[in-house]
């Protein structure tokens, strides 16, 4: 099973990737900033399927891609 630590670093990572804000990413993915901070922190450990697929669609990544 994967931990959030690794979901919260693949975002990260990518986010940082693409010169990305979490304020940007968070309104391109169209999901709330708080939402995306606590999923990032590793406050969330398991996000929603649906948040999961806003943030992967809005890096450009499948959603495998922040969960491996």
């Amino acid at each position: 099973m994967t931990s959030g630590k690794t979901i919260s670093e693949n975002i990260k990572r990518l986010r940082a990737k693409l010169g990305l804000t979490q304020d940007d990413l968070a309104k391109k993915a169209d999901v709330k900033y708080t939402t995306l901070m606590k999923v990032e922190s590793g406050a969330v450990n398991k996000p929603s399927v649906q948040t999961m697929a806003k943030i992967a669609k809005a890096l450009g990544v499948h959603i495998e891609d922040l969960i491996k």
